[in-house]
């Protein structure tokens, strides 16, 4: 159920980047109307799921490893070449959807901080929660040397790094063009975009958070955290916790960015740090609302549609790809740069509810999502049961 909650929430995010020039993502003023309702959904979406969301899926996906651990031995497989092997065609599928569908990928970055997660998780949760530390305030640092060096730069340097903050019309025009016209086309714009992600922000960036979210996801699970092993009053605790600290920080960084004018020297690099630090809390906080919900007698329907989603979370999360790229490039209904926030938002909704309902019509028939079942052939090399 939570991993269903977090492949839908990641959403709320990435129909930014599926729909406005990349700038648009960090920077909200670089493109489109700031104003109005289309400010409060931006302000909202910011606050409720950046980086909150994908935090949470991070966690799973640490957790996921030690429980893909556990059934191995159980059955006294050879835990590590199943591992490498299952990360390996992670990475496979990741080349394929960032490549080829979407810039925004994730599954590359988690198959590589997969591989590294193998030497941690046989560690106690304090340690893993210290190491998760540690590489969790690397970005931190980076960023805040970024931003005091930033006087010294060379110009060339300065003028890249503002075009990436808020680009010229012209190449706006040309990221529009490029997304609007066919598959080919969008290659201009798609390859060297998921390069970067790839290089420059995976290691200036993703492979510390992701990496740092994992650890801390291992030792939640084996706290009992991630499987309502806690009692609802210390989910409750972990809620207010949470939430309360983790939307003040994240609001204070909204306020400031708002009063800096979205400034490339403040903004860039240390006004996005309140909602580094907040979206971690706020995660946790969520993770608490969610165990609230799963140790409660009420909402079981709601709560088993959310669970099938969460079962088919690989399979709904290329899903949302195919949808949004449908929507919005060339070779679909071409709407990118077309839609503004306020009705992006009623775009999320309508793609949540496809998903909910088909997640469960799905597995009333089939034992795995479709992804899922063909990830699962890859890593054990023989074709497993399908049908129920």
């Amino acid at each position: 159920m939570l991993r269903g909650v977090a492949v839908l929430g990641i959403l709320v995010m990435n129909i930014q980047s599926f729909s406005m020039p990349t700038a648009a993502y960090i920077n909200p003023t670089a493109y489109g109307d700031l104003n109005g309702l289309n400010r409060w959904i931006w302000i909202l979406s910011h606050l409720l799921a950046s980086e909150k969301f994908i935090s949470i899926f991070s966690m799973l996906f640490g957790a996921g490893v030690l429980i893909f651990a556990e059934n191995a031995t159980e059955k006294g497989q050879n835990f590590a070449l199943l591992h490498y092997r299952r990360m390996a065609w992670l990475l496979v599928f990741g080349l394929l959807h960032g490549y080829l569908l979407w810039y925004g990928d994730i599954l590359f970055t988690y198959g590589l901080c997969g591989m590294l997660l193998f030497v941690f998780r046989k560690l106690p949760p304090k340690k893993l929660i210290w190491i998760g530390l540690g590489f969790f305030l690397v970005p931190m640092v980076l960023d805040t040397l970024f931003a005091s060096s930033m006087p010294n730069w060379p110009k060339e340097s300065l003028s890249s790094t503002m075009q990436s903050w808020r680009p010229e019309e012209a190449y706006i025009q040309q990221t529009l063009n490029a997304y609007r016209g066919g598959w080919m086309e969008q290659m201009e714009q798609r390859v060297p975009g998921y390069l970067f992600m790839q290089t420059g922000l995976f290691f200036m960036q993703t492979f510390w958070r992701a990496t740092s979210m994992m650890l801390l996801g291992l030792a939640l699970f084996k706290w009992q955290v991630l499987s309502a092993g806690r009692s609802a009053g210390w989910y409750l605790r972990l809620t207010l916790v949470g939430l309360i600290p983790g939307m003040l920080l994240s609001s204070t960084g909204v306020a400031l960015n708002f009063r800096m004018q979205w400034s490339m020297e403040f903004s860039m690099f240390l006004g996005k740090q309140f909602n580094y630090l907040g979206s971690v809390l706020t995660a946790l906080g969520y993770v608490g609302l969610v165990m609230l919900t799963v140790k409660s007698s009420s909402f079981r329907g709601v709560k088993n549609t959310l669970a099938a989603v969460g079962r088919m979370a690989f399979s709904n999360y290329i899903l949302m790809t195919l949808i949004c790229t449908f929507l919005f490039y060339g070779h679909g209904l071409g709407l990118f740069g077309h839609v503004e926030r306020k009705s992006q938002a009623l775009m999320v909704v309508g793609i949540w509810a496809v998903i909910l309902i088909i997640s469960p019509l799905w597995l009333r028939s089939f034992r795995y999502g479709p992804l899922e079942w063909f990830w699962r052939r890859l890593t054990y090399g023989q074709w497993p049961p399908l049908k129920k």
